[in-house]
């Protein structure tokens, strides 16, 4: 028996996997036997050989950022010529381009702008609200940290009450990078302490608002902080469950590597053997949490494809637009057509979700023809 072999087992056997055993795995090399028991498991959350997906679109309304993030090339300083605000006109033209091709969500991130008020994000979102139904999957932690700041003497709990009565549905977990503050301090002194994002989240949850979790690896961080940032996530959850709060918490888990290119912190970039693995990882160690999505943006579509069988039940979004990743030098494309194919391919029926995960169109056969003119643009 090997050195994981007794954690996997206890895995499926439905017991909860601890710290140093998490520790263990990140340890191993054994990646194919994380994958396969990562599969099982996730075949009891979803034993129909249905994956989905969602049409959204990124409309990044703002690229000025105070914040500064070593790993981020997307981001310009408050006062930089190359600093832009989309206009209000220009961001309704994008919800309506999405609409027209069935898309379902918007997913509304920028920087931690200084320069608008509070009053822009909730005007903005009654606006959206009164010309679309599109769900508004939209805004990080950290974005969500400088609305209380420039709010001038909101709780955080009412400022994002604000943004749900405005017409906010859910939040993203954009930001989580590494929930332990060593590696955040490393990368981000300014955008906050691990707690800050997971209050931000609960605060989410408290209110009945869903969100997701994220991880990103490869800054380097220590196997302990990855397995501190599983653990951190899963008692979250458990919290939100506990409580009984009108939300389902973490309704997903998303992870990728990081991309170095084109940015202020230099790392060795992780390989396609070391996102699966951290897919596995955390599939296994995060039993209360029901989805998890695959990074094909940055790992590209075959990984994508690879990931299916290590623990991941969702393709993600298929992105109608994409600028932070991008920014990095990062531009995998996939249009629908393409999406079908490769859950095709990876032995899966597609399915169209919203982001409630509740499906929306099963695409059972192998001959229907879709609308290839649904392109991830950048």
């Amino acid at each position: 028996m090997s050195s994981i072999d007794r954690i996997l087992d206890s895995a499926l056997a439905g017991n909860r996997i601890g710290l140093e055993d998490c520790i263990r795995l990140y340890e191993s090399d054994e990646i194919e036997k994380m994958g396969h028991v990562a599969n099982q498991i996730m075949l009891r959350h979803h034993p129909e050989p249905i994956t989905t997906f969602v049409i959204g679109r990124n409309i990044n309304y703002t690229n000025i950022c105070d914040v500064y993030c070593r790993f981020c090339a997307f981001y310009r300083s408050p006062g930089s010529k190359e600093g832009y605000v989309l206009p209000d006109e220009t961001i309704f033209q994008k919800i309506q381009e999405t609409l027209d091709v069935n898309g379902t969500e918007i997913l509304m991130q920028g920087g931690t702008n200084p320069n608008l008020p509070f009053s822009y994000y909730t005007n903005l979102l009654r606006e959206i609200k009164k010309r679309f139904n599109i769900t508004m999957h939209s805004f990080s932690p950290a974005e969500i940290m400088k609305m209380k700041e420039v709010s001038e003497g909101l709780t955080l709990e009412e400022v994002v009450r604000e943004l749900h009565a405005a017409g906010l549905d859910s939040l993203p977990g954009g930001g989580g990078e590494i929930l332990d503050d060593r590696t955040r301090r490393k990368i981000s002194r300014l955008k906050g302490s691990w707690r800050d994002w997971m209050d931000v989240m609960q605060t989410a949850h408290r209110v009945g608002m869903s969100t997701t979790a994220t991880m990103v690896i490869g800054f380097g961080e220590s196997m302990e902080e990855r397995a501190l940032h599983l653990l951190r996530v899963r008692d979250a959850q458990d919290e939100c469950i506990a409580n009984k709060w009108n939300s389902p918490g973490f309704l997903a888990f998303i992870s990728w590597t990081f991309q170095p290119d084109n940015t202020n912190l230099k790392a060795d970039k992780l390989g396609p053997e070391d996102y699966l693995k951290n897919v596995a990882i955390s599939r296994i160690m995060l039993d209360n949490i029901p989805n998890f999505q695959s990074s094909w943006v940055t790992m590209g579509p075959e990984v994508g494809k690879r990931s299916l069988h290590f623990g991941c039940n969702d393709f993600g979004s298929t992105m109608i637009e994409e600028n932070v990743v991008s920014a990095a030098g990062t531009t995998h494309k996939v249009n629908i057509g393409s999406t079908l194919d490769i859950i095709r391919e990876a032995g899966k029926i597609p399915a169209q979700r919203n982001t409630r995960y509740e499906i929306l169109r099963v695409f059972d056969d192998v001959d229907e023809k879709v609308d290839n003119d649904f392109i991830m643009q950048n």
